[in-house]
C-alpha cells in the first residue's frame, strides 16, 4: 500500500473543518474521521458539555480540535461560528451540516410546533449555514460543504413526514447551491444515511418498524456511525473528490436500491 498516495488523495493537512452537530453520535464519528485525516476540527453544537467531551475525544486521537457553541435556529449564531472559526484557525475549508431532529406521528395528529421545529433545524439551518460559510468560501475561491440528508431524501417513510420533507429539501437545496457555486471553487454534496439508530430516532423504532427496515435492507443490519467516514472523506478531500458536486451518496446498506 502506498501511504503517500492515500495521503495525497484523501489527506486534509492544514485544513479546518467545521462540523455543526459535532457533539452528536453521527457528527462525532464524522469529526473523528476528519481529524484523523489531518484537519483541525471545530466542533459546533448547542451545549458546552457535549462540545468539550467531543474535543477531548478528538485530542485523544492525536488530532487538533476546538469548539464553538452554536444555536442553528439563529443566523447570528451561525455567523458568530464562522467568525470564531476564522479567529481560532485562520480559515474555514470544510463545512459539515449534521445537526438534525425527528418526531413521529400520524399525519392528522402532527402539530405546527413539531413541523416548524423540524423544518427550522433540519432545513432552514442548513440553508443559512451554507449561505454564511459559502460566502466566505466563494470569497477565497475554495471549499467543500457536505450536508447530511437521509434515505428520506429519496423515499417517504411512514409517520415521519416532516422529517422526510425536510431531508428531501436538503438534497434539493444541495443541488441548487452546487449549481450556483460550480465555477467558484466550492463543491457542495450530500450524504444520505440509511438507518443508524441514535437517541433522536430510537424511540420510533417499534418492533414492527424494525422488521420492516430489516426486510427492506439487503445487508439486513443497521449502519455503524464510522461507516459514514469514507463517503465524507471522498467528498471533502480536495483531490479525491475534485470533480464531485451536487451529488448524493447513499450509505444505507442498499435500502434505496431494494425492491420487494
Amino acid at each position: 500500500m502506498n501511504a503517500n498516495y492515500l495521503q495525497q488523495m484523501f489527506g486534509l493537512d492544514g485544513q479546518t473543518a467545521v462540523v455543526i452537530g459535532g457533539a452528536g453520535v453521527l457528527g462525532g464519528a464524522l469529526c473523528a474521521g476528519l481529524v484523523q485525516a489531518g484537519a483541525h476540527v471545530v466542533v459546533a453544537d448547542l451545549t458546552e458539555e457535549g462540545c468539550k467531551a467531543r474535543v477531548a475525544a478528538l485530542e485523544a486521537l492525536g488530532g487538533k480540535a476546538s469548539y464553538c457553541l452554536v444555536n442553528v435556529t439563529s443566523r447570528e449564531s451561525i455567523e458568530a461560528l464562522l467568525a470564531t472559526t476564522l479567529k481560532q484557525t485562520g480559515r474555514a475549508d470544510i463545512l459539515v451540516n449534521s445537526a438534525g431532529v425527528n418526531a413521529g406521528s400520524d399525519f392528522l395528529d402532527a402539530t405546527d410546533t413539531d413541523w416548524n421545529r423540524i423544518m427550522t433545524i433540519n432545513l432552514t439551518a442548513v440553508f443559512q449555514a451554507c449561505q454564511v460559510f459559502g460566502k466566505h468560501m466563494v470569497s477565497v475561491g475554495s471549499g467543500a460543504i457536505v450536508n447530511i440528508g437521509s434515505v428520506n431524501s429519496h423515499l417517504p417513510l411512514s409517520r415521519i413526514f416532516a422529517y422526510g420533507a425536510s431531508k428531501a429539501g436538503v438534497l434539493n437545496l444541495t443541488r441548487s447551491i452546487a449549481h450556483d457555486f460550480g465555477t467558484k471553487g466550492v463543491r457542495v454534496n450530500c450524504i444520505c444515511p440509511g438507518f443508524f439508530p441514535a437517541e433522536q430516532n430510537r424511540k420510533l423504532l417499534t418492533q414492527e418498524r424494525v422488521n420492516n427496515i430489516m426486510n427492506h435492507t439487503p445487508m439486513h443490519r443497521y449502519g455503524e456511525p464510522e461507516e459514514l467516514i469514507g463517503a465524507l472523506l471522498l467528498l471533502v478531500a480536495p483531490k479525491a473528490g475534485s470533480f464531485m458536486t451536487g451529488a448524493p451518496i447513499n450509505v444505507d446498506g442498499g435500502f434505496t436500491a431494494a425492491w420487494f
